[in-house]
Order: C-alpha cells, then structure tokens, then sequence
C-alpha cells in the first residue's frame, strides 16, 4: 500500500480506479477481523488520531472512533460545546492545538464548506504532516460515506469478491434532497469513476438542472479528471420513471436544517411523490436494494416497514462497512511514506 499517493482525504473527484481499489482491498481484510476472533490489531499503534467534530454526528463519528480503535490507535474527542470556541477560538485554531498535542490525522467535521480543505492548505504551507480527513463539510463532501456506499453495493452484487468495477454499467437512483447533500455529490464521483450510471430523482427545488453536469469538468483547482471514463448523469423528476431499470436506490434525509427559505412546505406531498415504499418499488423491473446514510426521517423520505426489511434495506450494512472503510482510510493516510497532495 506504498503507492497511496494522498496526505489529505477531502473529497473523492481526486480518486483514481486504484485508489478506489486500495480501499476495497484493505476494507475486505478487515471486515474479516471480527469474525476470525480478532477485535484489535495492533497497526496504528503509537498513532494519534483526534476527531474534530464541530457539527452534531453519531455514525460517522462513532464510526471513526471505533475504526481507530480497533487499529490500536490513540483516540481523542474534541467536543465544541465544551471547547474554547465558546471563548471565540477559531477553528484552526483548535486545530492546530491538537496538532501540538502530536495528532498524526484530524478527522473534522463542519457545516462550513471547504472548512477541511482550507485547513490541509495551510498545513501543507507550513510543512506540517499531520493528515486532513474530511468527514463532512457543508454541503460539499463526505467522502468515507461515498466510500462505504459504493462498497456496500459492491458487496451486494459480488459478495465473494466485492470490487469497484462489479458496479459498472449498473443503474444506481438517488432520490431526494440533492441540493443540500454532501452524501449525494461523494457518491455522484463514487459511482461514476466506478463506471456506474447515476439517476438522480427530486424536485426542482431540490434538484436543480446543473446537477446534469455535476462530472462533465474537473472541480475547482484540479486540471484533470483522474477516471477516464465515467458513468453517466440523468435526472428525472418521476420516480417511477427512476425506479424502472434501477439496479439499486438510496433515498435522502431532508436536509431542512440546511434549507434556505420554504424549499419544501408540503411533506405529505413530498412523501407521496418521492417517499420510497413496497408499493412504488413494484414498478422496478427486480428486487433492489435500498440505501439510505442516515439519520432517517421515518414516512418522509422512506417508510418504517421497508427500513425495517432487511431483505431489502442495506442500511444496517452501511453502518456496518463504514468501520473497515474508515480503519482503511486511516491505514493508508498514517503508514504510507509519500504523498502528492
């Protein structure tokens, strides 16, 4: 794993085939672990890992937590409403302050975007080698969950021997608050640089036109698209049109906390044109899987007894995945020598 050419983990539109392939392969040797008997190794032993989480979270940073664990790393918690912020500290400020504590990655959260990326700038301007993992920012990116989707697909469509390319060609609809998703745009550079091809289901209002274009250009300050070759990016406003040829959905929380102005004022509506149930899923073609990142607005986005489905949903599955996903990406920021960005 010498060849992990990141010191940052920010978004995913930098990844390569084999970067995605990098993660995959570690994640499978450790979700093995548990079921061998083995709960801890002792590969990050020695290493600090500090999660900075200024935004409210529980599986992300539980998972993480947990994740840093069981490599046998030192953890530490920051909690901003305990924190110097209340005094008026700024961000990178309490960064930097844990960076003295000797933290080899920060894993931060924010509802700022870019928060993550400015801080990984300003490391890098000042030769400092601790890592930046972004474990959400604004309404950019959320790159380990964009991870652990693609790999609980993966593991669906190809359980003995789940990799990147088992997506390709595969019609993957994501229904919902698109606008206001970091999980929606992680995932919309997951699955294409996997070869899958992407629908996205929503409103207007939540769903704007450009989102067609989401891939077409490099974001800013990256020159190249590192996939060559990418799925594809369709959007329809019915879901049942969306559902027809779909090979699996995830389905959105509506992100109201994010929401500028009455976006969505009718959630009865919203359920009934966009909710995702039994009865809808009959126009699907198969039996698909169902994704959701959580938390989950229970008869808005999703009905109870299909969340509860476990012969349909994989959301216990996600949960469960983002712990090797996350012990690989701290794996692989922590023990290679070289980086690029």
């Amino acid at each position: 794993m010498t060849n992990w050419k990141h010191k940052h983990i920010i978004d995913l539109a930098k990844f390569s085939r084999e970067d995605y392939l990098a993660v995959f392969e570690l994640a499978n040797r450790f979700k093995v672990l548990p079921i061998t008997g083995t709960r801890k190794i002792p590969a990050l032993q020695g290493r600090l890992i500090t999660t900075l989480f200024f935004e409210a979270s529980t599986r992300t940073r539980s998972s993480f937590e947990l994740a840093a664990k069981r490599l046998s790393a030192d953890v530490q918690s920051f909690s901003a409403n305990s924190s110097s912020l209340q005094k008026g500290e700024t961000p990178l400020d309490t960064a930097l302050t844990y960076i003295s504590m000797g933290a080899d990655v920060l894993i931060i959260r924010h509802s700022s975007t870019n928060l993550s990326e400015e801080i990984a700038h300003y490391l890098d301007e000042k030769n400092i080698n601790t890592s930046i993992l972004n474990a959400g920012d604004g309404v950019h990116s959320h790159p380990s969950q964009g991870l652990l989707d693609i790999f609980t697909l993966a593991n669906f469509f190809q359980p003995n021997n789940p990799v990147p390319d088992i997506l390709s060609g595969k019609n993957i609809t994501i229904v919902g608050d698109i606008l206001h998703s970091r999980v929606a745009r992680s995932n919309l550079w997951a699955l294409t640089a996997c070869g899958a091809n992407v629908i996205l289901c929503g409103p207007k209002s939540l769903l704007p036109e450009e989102f067609s274009n989401f891939i077409k250009e490099p974001p800013p300050g990256q020159k190249i698209d590192p996939i060559k070759n990418r799925g594809k990016v369709i959007i329809m406003r019915s879901l049942k049109d969306a559902l027809k040829g779909s090979d699996a959905v995830m389905t959105l929380r509506l992100q109201k906390e994010r929401m500028q102005g009455n976006l969505i004022t009718d959630f009865y509506r919203y359920n009934r044109d966009y909710g995702i149930t039994h009865e809808n899923l009959k126009v699907c073609e198969k039996k698909i899987p169902i994704l959701h990142p959580g938390p989950v607005n229970r008869g808005i986005e999703i009905s109870s007894d299909l969340l509860e489905d476990n012969s349909r949903s994989l959301i216990d599955k996600q949960v469960r995945n983002g712990i090797p996903i996350r012990m690989a990406l701290l794996y692989l920021l922590t023990t290679s020598k070289k980086h690029s960005n």
